[in-house]
């Protein structure tokens, strides 16, 4: 049996061992198989199969009770495709292995509702019937952490062998002092074809952001992030500490966040936001009111756990109010200071706990019908955005799940039945994680998200 087909990836890479076909579950979880090399070709052209319900399991990988992907349906199988993305090293493991992105299809050639990755692909079709491209950035924030005591710690510098307790904002130190780390995530990065650009210390103690450059595929950025937040965590574990995105490991420090950049290209590849003036155009405020109007409906998506919520506070770098600005980071959304041709927004509210695809799929919508909808916002702020009476995001997890399954908002930026899938998810996992200690909360979410 030959293991590859003799013009393809697995063929010209002669050193994969194993590979493993996977897709994103509604957490960002990868949810697949591990298959022996020289079987591997039949994905290609065969596909696999799971469960339709495996794209919708709570945080511990378990089923959701009263699921109707679950018995009212003999738990059928969906058929998983590759995703145009094709095979991906995975540098972090000491095998030598690929993984193969697969996302979720119905017998017939129907895209499933239920995954996150088509209802991306769906709001970027909208996008091209109307011959428009957005361009899309991430900014990926994560701890190093030392989790193997009870007490969370900046993990030691493998130089000095010395803990910096401290938060080191932009520190040329912290950065050098894990030194063999990011090099060696960007070598992996570079393999993974996932473009990290700049790379700096945050406010937090042994907290980094790299962020990932614009392009104009924001299926390929949501797969860099997801791609990305995957290779940090198996990178660190193989320096011997974590690294973790969830968004708020330590109480006193700041929150992981993953805010988005985005500009609109039309059929002749003019950013629609520029008019020519440092205010951006009519379709720039329209889609700012378009995602100030979505918010409070896509807050679960902005912030899916019980911990999202210790990050949403005021006066701790995240956004509590609704709010647009220039050149502000107080505000929920920020159109940064740059040339004209690059006009551009920052969608500020998310933690480093989301789901990428979701994320876009919620922005990128909301900017949409806004820009269709033409809504002029309200007036941008100036000053501390804390300071000011605003418009709020839900403030707890159970509003945030309630708000996000009445309101009309979600039935424009989502698929019904993802919506349902979603709502049955958190419910469930609001109930089982009373159970829990604190500290047995913070050991789930360090790992997971």
């Amino acid at each position: 049996m030959t293991d590859a087909a003799p013009d393809g990836w697995l063929h010209a890479n002669p050193h994969i061992h194993s590979v493993r076909a996977a897709a994103c579950d509604l957490n960002a979880q990868a949810r697949g198989k591990r298959i022996p090399r020289r079987f591997a070709h039949k994905l290609e052209t065969e596909g696999t199969r799971f469960p339709f319900s495996i794209l919708n399991l709570d945080i511990w990988g378990e089923d959701i009770e009263d699921s109707p992907l679950v018995f009212d349906t003999g738990d059928a199988d969906g058929i998983l495709k590759p995703t145009e993305r094709g095979f991906v090293p995975m540098p972090w493991l000491d095998t030598p292995t690929a993984l193969l992105p697969v996302w979720m299809y119905h017998h017939d050639g129907r895209p499933f509702a239920g995954d996150p990755r088509h209802a991306l692909a769906a709001i970027l079709a909208r996008y091209a019937a109307r011959g428009l491209t957005p361009v899309v950035a991430t900014e990926m924030e994560f701890y190093l952490i030392d989790d193997s005591t009870r007490q969370l710690r900046v993990p030691k510098a493998p130089g000095s062998g010395k803990r910096r307790p401290g938060a080191e904002t932009l520190s040329m130190r912290a950065l050098d002092a894990f030194d063999l780390f990011f090099t060696q995530l960007y070598d992996a990065c570079e393999a993974m074809d996932i473009p990290a650009n700049t790379a700096v210390s945050e406010a937090g103690i042994g907290q980094f952001e790299i962020d990932l450059a614009h392009q104009p595929d924001a299926l390929k950025a949501a797969d860099d992030a997801w791609f990305f937040k995957l290779l940090v965590q198996g990178q660190a574990r193989k320096h011997g500490f974590a690294a973790s995105f969830m968004a708020k490991p330590y109480p006193d420090y700041a929150g992981n966040g993953m805010h988005v950049h985005f500009s609109v290209l039309d059929a002749d590849g003019k950013n629609i936001f520029d008019d020519g003036t440092p205010l951006g155009s009519d379709a720039l405020r329209h889609a700012v009111a378009g995602l100030l109007a979505a918010a409070p409906a896509s807050t679960l998506v902005f912030a899916p756990h019980l911990n999202s919520y210790d990050r949403l506070v005021p006066d701790a770098h995240a956004p509590t109010g609704l709010s647009w600005a220039y050149e502000n980071r107080t505000s929920a959304i920020r159109i940064p200071a740059s040339p004209n041709v690059a006009r551009r927004i920052e969608h500020r509210v998310s933690g480093g706990d989301v789901n990428p695809y979701l994320l876009l799929a919620t922005i990128l919508g909301a900017a949409l019908h806004g820009i269709e909808d033409a809504v002029e916002p309200p007036a941008p702020i100036t000053g501390n955005a804390y300071a000011l009476d605003l418009p709020r995001v839900p403030s707890s997890w159970p509003e945030a799940v309630d708000r996000f399954e009445r309101d009309p908002w979600t039935a424009r930026l989502l698929p019904p039945p993802l919506i349902a899938n979603m709502v049955l998810t958190k419910r469930q996992e609001i109930r089982d994680i009373e159970e829990l200690s604190q500290a047995e909360r913070i050991d789930l979410y360090l790992d997971t998200v």
